[in-house]
């Protein structure tokens, strides 16, 4: 066993003035792994002991419920540990013991949790309902989906300008309908920015149209005189082919704008702009100078596709506007908020009304708000209300805290939720702010978390790259060790694709995803099972390390994103693991309905509602519920002529066709009560029936197996909560939500839990790990366009619609892919200080 080192820490410093300096505005920038969470505990306790403050008057915010949790946890052991410590005095220990009973008085939760107290306090003056629900995700979906259809019905019949330009663009496998729902759920989203989008007066489409079908004309006639096996001749016919095309149609109906915009915009993605063409042209065929005028025609047609989408997304968004209304509107009628109504109607609750600031501020004497990084304006507006010194004051920009009110600490370089609202440039403003009102600025810098190596290896490739030349780009602060290294094993891997290659030896992302998934999956395997390296265990950095042989629990994949398109990136590596045997747990990962025991229960439901549905028959009793195999299914409908349940069968069946007719008066049984009892008990009778928990806790990743069902029997219970009144209607919701692939897996992952952890960056924030292997190596770093801009004081958010960017978001594109991907370094900094002992990095 090893111990942490005697000496002092190098920020010894900085952590005394975070327990002992309790007069004063603290903002602590606390590295990955130094304790941050651990300062803010202590910075409680030491108010405690010291009379400053009481349970009752305290909010602790951050920014997960898992969070949360642990933070009373740690909360409750350190208030028991100072209590029962001389160094605290008679009165602080007095003090202390006086506060354990109030412990659950405490603020202490997400920041959403705290508007829910707000609310439900006031909600005379906050204009709520005083018995309001709040609407979870799958509610708040559903509610939107009803104004949606509601709305794209009645939009059908006549619609405007904006959607029957959309409607005759290509949008892929999902179709316009679905490409409309997610612009409306982008609006709805940011509905509190409700300033409309400009348009250009300039933009002349039809004109523009008219001018490219020309200019096409003339370069695709160029194609008769090149060689035809010359790929760009080829693609020069090709554009030819495009502008014959267009003359037959419009020889016969005319021009058809609307229609041959869609058609640019589907031309201009073709492959043939970039066929080089090698082969020798006729003599006198200028096939340089048609290469150039190919690519400036090119340029012109995407600069025409943007300044049509420019001219479309504000059309757009106040066609679209009416949905965000009805949906509002529908969770009025249902009494319902979601989560974005939580924290308006609590800033509006703090900032307009002074009597109950005035309240608020005089009975919260101490602010502490843990992971500041990631607060959105919205929060950070309430926590700097609550804090204000001027109770009078409505304005966050110019709030000075009281003294020794509020506590912040973070890392920007983990603020990695951009898509949340949080943005680094938010956190650095306010940090200026309160700097300048008064407050210090404390950095932690010593790690307890990784292997000096690790650490190393950190520093040098993040240092260059975050140097704080932005408003948006944090200041590096190196890691300082504090564990000791192992001689014996390395701590840093790389981890070579076997096969990356393509064609002509050039290195392809296709063949990496291939070969990828096989070489981690081995890699881990042996690690297990062959290395003989050991890894540390431990739950406090004060506490003593145990060092363990690496097991699977200590594994974990981290991915930049679990999706690609359609298609989910950890399956490759799931099977990889599953063939060589190692249980594994996927956190978080959106391939719920994709899971075979969620697949099995949806048919299983499907053929108890439609018991005339005889391939959802065949499926359920195939399947790993009753698992027949097929001689036995094929003897019995040759026996019987239909596996329909409700079909009587002949008296002298065999035992083993018997066994066949009693699984079928399973699922008659219960389709004669369905409606008649909660979905759940449906389920649940079907699970005891065939004795399904018992089967799934014996699979390769049962754990995971059996949280999804549990899962799947808490979304029946919901369903049932908010509206579904009929069985077949629960059976359809289901279907709908496997087709959306909108759900993600049960959470299990706790200490001690078997299996190899796989998750998203985004997941693992704020957790460690003995082992991390950095997978997912052709994941961009960021997107091809911009996906939002915001400007507070306008309350503009300037969005991606439909593909389409606004004026506003075209205009400051540049600036806004430079914040994405100075993001994108940050996300990797977030993965690799996951790392406790060993740092894998998957490379070519």
């Amino acid at each position: 066993m090893t111990s942490p080192r005697a000496r002092p820490l190098a920020d010894q410093a900085a952590r005394d003035r975070i327990r002992d300096d309790l007069d004063r505005t603290l903002v602590v920038e606390a590295a990955s792994g130094t304790g941050k969470t651990s300062q803010l505990v202590r910075r409680m306790v030491s108010v405690l002991a010291a009379g400053r403050g009481s349970l009752d008057g305290m909010v602790a915010v951050t920014f997960t419920d898992s969070a949360a949790g642990e933070l009373k946890l740690r909360l409750r052991a350190a208030i028991e540990a100072a209590r029962q410590d001389p160094a605290s005095g008679d009165a602080g220990r007095a003090r202390l013991t006086d506060a354990l009973p109030q412990l659950e008085e405490a603020r202490i939760g997400t920041i959403h949790s705290f508007c829910v107290d707000l609310l439900r306090e006031r909600p005379v003056e906050a204009g709520v309902d005083p018995l309001f629900e709040i609407a979870a995700d799958d509610v708040a979906g559903s509610l939107l989906d009803r104004a949606f259809d509601r709305w794209f019905e009645a939009t059908l019949a006549q619609p405007g300008e904006a959607v029957r330009r959309l409607l005759r663009r290509r949008a892929g496998e999902e179709g316009p309908r679905a490409l409309l729902r997610g612009a409306a759920r982008e609006l709805v989203e940011r509905r509190d920015f409700p300033a409309p989008w400009r348009r250009d007066p300039a933009f002349d489409r039809d004109g523009t149209i008219d001018a490219l079908m020309t200019e096409l004309a003339e370069l695709g006639a160029a194609h008769a005189s090149g060689n035809p096996e010359d790929r760009f001749t080829q693609s020069l016919a090709e554009i030819a082919r495009f502008v014959e095309g267009v003359r037959r149609r419009e020889a016969v109906r005319g021009r058809d704008q609307d229609g041959l915009e869609a058609e640019l915009v589907a031309l201009s993605r073709q492959r043939h702009w970039t066929w080089a063409g090698f082969r020798s042209g006729p003599p006198g065929f200028p096939k340089a100078e048609l290469r150039a005028r190919r690519a400036a025609l090119h340029a012109r047609l995407g600069a025409f596709i943007t300044a049509a989408g420019a001219d479309l997304a504000p059309r757009l968004r106040d066609e679209l506007w009416a949905v965000v209304e009805a949906y509002e509107g529908l969770k009025e009628r249902a009494g319902c908020l979601d989560f974005l109504d939580l924290l308006l109607r609590a800033r509006g609750l703090v900032r307009e009304n002074d009597a109950v600031r005035a309240d608020l501020q005089r009975r919260f004497t101490h602010v502490f708000v843990d992971e500041f990084q990631d607060t959105d304006p919205l929060q950070a507006e309430l926590l700097l209300l609550l804090s204000a010194d001027d109770g009078a004051e409505r304005d966050w920009g110019r709030v000075r805290p009281v003294p020794g009110k509020l506590f912040v600490v973070g890392d920007p370089k983990q603020s990695i939720y951009r898509f949340r609202r949080a943005d680094v440039a938010l956190y650095e403003t306010v940090k200026r702010q309160l700097v300048a009102a008064g407050a210090a600025l404390v950095e932690l810098s010593v790690s307890f978390r990784a292997v000096p190596e690790i650490q190393e290896a950190v520093n040098a490739a993040f240092a260059p790259r975050m140097q704080g030349a932005s408003p948006s780009e944090p200041r590096y602060v190196s890691l300082k060790p504090h564990r000791e290294g192992i001689t014996t094993q390395p701590a840093v891997v790389a981890l070579p694709a076997p096969e990356p290659f393509g064609d002509y030896r050039t290195i392809v992302k296709w063949r990496i995803d291939d070969s990828l998934p096989g070489a981690v999956a081995a890699f881990v395997d042996w690690l297990i099972t062959a290395s003989g390296w050991t890894v540390t265990e431990r739950t406090e950095p004060t506490e003593i390390e145990r060092r363990v042989p690496v097991q699977a629990r200590h594994v974990c994949l981290l991915f930049r994103r679990f999706r690609s398109f359609r298609t989910d990136v950890t399956w490759p590596y799931v099977r990889a693991l599953e063939a060589r045997h190692l249980r594994h747990l996927l956190v978080g990962g959106s391939s719920f309905h994709l899971r075979e025991e969620v697949e099995t229960i949806r048919n299983a439901l499907a053929a108890i509602e439609r018991p005339e549905d005889e391939l959802a028959v065949f499926a359920t009793l195939r399947g790993p519920l009753f698992a027949f195999g097929d001689a036995a299914l094929l003897a019995f409908r040759e026996r019987c002529a239909t596996l329909h349940p409700f079909r009587r069968t002949p008296d002298d069946l065999p035992a083993s066709l018997r066994e066949v007719a009693d699984a079928l008066g399973v699922l008659r049984e219960l389709h004669r009560g369905r409606n008649r009892r909660p979905f759940a008990d449906t389920i649940g009778g079907l699970l005891a029936a065939t004795r399904a928990h018992a089967a799934l806790a014996i699979w390769p990743t049962g754990e995971q197996a059996l949280a999804n069902v549990t899962r799947l029997v808490d979304v029946a219970r919901r369903a049932e909560r908010h509206g579904v009144r009929s069985f077949r209607a629960f059976v359809e919701y289901l279907a709908e939500q496997a087709a959306h692939g909108e759900a993600s897996d049960a959470p299990v992952v706790e200490e001690g839990t078997e299996g190899v952890r796989i998750m998203t960056v985004h997941r693992a924030k704020g957790l460690e790990f003995p082992v991390v292997v950095l997978c997912d190596l052709t994941a961009n770093a960021t997107a091809a366009e911009p996906s939002r801009w915001v400007d507070a004081e306008r309350e503009l958010c300037a969005l991606k619609l439909a593909g389409c960017l606004p004026p506003e978001l075209v205009a400051h594109a540049a600036e806004e892919m430079a914040r994405e991907r100075e993001e994108a370094a940050r996300v990797l900094y977030v993965a690799a200080t996951r790392a406790r002992d060993l740092l894998v990095v998957t490379a070519v």
